[in-house]
C-alpha cells in the first residue's frame, strides 16, 4: 500500500524564484536563504519520493475573485508554469499522478470534504518555488506532484482545524491506495508577513517560532487557533500558515522533527522551512 514518509513544510516567496531565475543565488543577500535549503535538498535526493502532495495557495493566476474554490485538487498528467505577469518561470512543467490524484479526490469526497476537482490548470509560483528549493535547478523534476489549492487569499478561508482535519483525511486516503507508493506531504506558504497597509513589512519571529515548535508535539493546539490570531501575530498574509496543517495533520501522530531552518528576511518576509519524518 502507499504510505506517507515525511512532512515538508516550506515558504513560497515568489522573489525567491526570481532569486533563481535570474543567477542571483550566490549574491551575499540570498546566499543564506538558498544554503539552508542545502542539507533538505541531500536529504531528498537519498529518500526519493515517489510521488509529492504539494498543498498551495494559487495566486490568481488558475483562478479569480470570479471562483474561489476552498480546496481544490489537480487530477491532471501534467501543469504548465503560470505566466504571473512577467512570463512563466523556466522551469520544468509539473507531471502529476492521476492516478493517486482521483483517488485521492474521490477518498476525501466520500470522507465529506467538498473537493474541487481541477483537469486543467497552470501553477504559480506557490507550488514551483518550493520545488526549485527543494530540487534545485533541474530539467525535469525528479518525481510527480499533486497539487492541492487552498484559499487563504479571499475571506473566509477554512479554519485550521478544518485544514488538520483535511490532512488526516488525506493520510487515510494514501494508506487505502494499492500501488506501493512513498508519498511526501508538502506545506507551504507563509510564516508571519505583511504585504501592504501600515505593518506592511511585519516579521514576529517568536511566532513563527513557537508555530514550528508546536508542529511536531501539539498540532491540535495550533489547529485551534482562530484566524484573528494570525491577522494580529502573523500579517494579514500570516494565514497561509493553515496549510502548513495539511501537512501535519496527514503525518503520524508521533513525528520526528530532523531540520528546520529560518531566516530573515527575504523580500520583507520570513523564511520557513522544516522537515518531520513518520515515526
Amino acid at each position: 500500500m502507499a504510505h506517507i514518509s515525511a512532512g515538508v513544510g516550506c515558504s513560497h516567496i515568489p522573489a525567491i524564484g526570481a532569486a533563481l531565475d535570474h543567477g542571483k543565488a550566490a549574491e551575499p543577500y540570498w546566499a543564506p536563504v538558498f544554503n539552508g535549503f542545502a542539507p533538505t535538498r541531500s536529504w531528498i535526493a537519498d529518500e526519493k519520493p515517489d510521488v509529492i502532495i504539494l498543498v498551495y495557495n494559487d495566486h490568481a493566476s488558475a483562478f479569480s475573485l470570479d471562483v474561489i474554490p476552498t480546496f481544490a485538487i489537480g487530477c491532471a498528467a501534467s501543469f504548465n508554469p503560470a505566466d504571473e505577469g512577467w512570463g512563466p518561470r523556466q522551469v520544468p512543467a509539473v507531471q502529476g499522478h492521476p492516478g493517486l490524484a482521483w483517488h485521492l479526490a474521490e477518498q476525501l469526497i466520500l470522507d465529506e470534504f467538498d473537493m474541487t476537482i481541477v483537469n486543467k490548470m497552470d501553477v504559480d509560483h506557490g507550488l514551483t518555488v518550493p520545488l526549485s528549493l527543494m530540487f534545485g535547478a533541474v530539467p525535469a523534476w525528479p518525481c510527480p506532484v499533486i497539487p492541492l489549492a487552498v484559499n487563504v487569499i479571499q475571506y473566509p478561508p477554512p479554519t485550521g482545524n478544518r485544514c488538520f482535519d483535511l490532512g488526516k483525511a488525506i493520510g487515510r486516503a494514501v494508506a487505502s491506495y494499492p500501488e506501493n507508493l512513498k508519498v511526501m506531504v508538502f506545506g507551504t506558504g507563509g510564516l508571519s508577513h505583511q504585504l501592504q497597509g501600515p505593518r506592511a513589512g511585519l516579521i514576529n519571529r517568536l511566532w513563527d517560532t513557537a508555530f514550528l515548535d508546536r508542529l511536531s508535539h501539539d498540532p491540535a493546539g495550533l489547529a485551534a487557533i482562530p484566524h484573528i490570531d494570525y491577522l494580529r501575530e502573523a500579517g494579514s498574509e500570516g494565514i497561509e500558515m493553515v496549510m502548513w496543517l495539511i501537512m501535519r495533520g496527514a503525518l503520524n501522530e508521533h513525528v520526528e522533527e530532523t531540520y528546520r531552518f529560518y531566516h530573515v528576511p527575504a523580500s520583507s518576509t520570513a523564511v520557513g522551512h522544516i522537515v518531520l519524518v513518520n515515526r
